[in-house]
């Protein structure tokens, strides 16, 4: 696998985190759960948004066969 593929799979994930996060945060009636899993989603879309230019970075970097 590489490198290329890792990351994306690593940005995928952390997507599909986020979404259930949010859901989690949206179906509970427990406030203090539904702020922690608020403040989990925003910080996972930091981390994502910091992913997504090294995935372009890297595709331009590698190499297409």
């Amino acid at each position: 696998m590489t490198v290329e593929s890792q990351v994306k799979q690593t940005l995928a994930n952390l997507k599909s985190a986020q979404a259930n996060l949010e859901n989690f945060a949206f179906q509970t009636q427990n406030q203090q759960a539904k702020q922690i899993y608020t403040n989990a989603a925003q910080q996972t879309k930091s981390v994502i948004d910091f992913l997504e230019p090294r995935v372009n970075q890297i595709e331009s970097q590698e190499p297409q066969y």
